[in-house]
């Protein structure tokens, strides 16, 4: 379901879930404690390795493509950061 709320970009629904589990596999940053990033070699690890998503290391690869184009992820070095709306 879309937010209207949210200023970033819809996605499919694929990616919204692939987004959401990268969310929930990221850790504090060690300059923020509000601030999520996960590696993004485990992000397409975490990703691969989804039951629920069942993805291809190319769909995987898409998917952080896509992510960081519409903003919902930012890459730092080899970080992704999670960007979170504010409301």
């Amino acid at each position: 379901m879309t937010d209207l709320t949210d200023p970033r970009p819809p996605l499919s629904g694929w990616i919204m879930d692939a987004y959401e589990l990268l969310a929930a596999n990221s850790h504090n940053t060690t300059e923020s404690q509000d601030r999520q990033s996960i590696s993004r070699e485990r992000a397409l690890k975490v990703l691969r390795n989804s039951e629920e998503l069942d993805l291809e290391t190319g769909d995987a690869t898409h998917a952080v493509s896509r992510l960081i184009d519409r903003g919902y992820l930012y890459e730092v070095n080899d970080e992704l950061r999670v960007t979170i709306p504010e409301n």
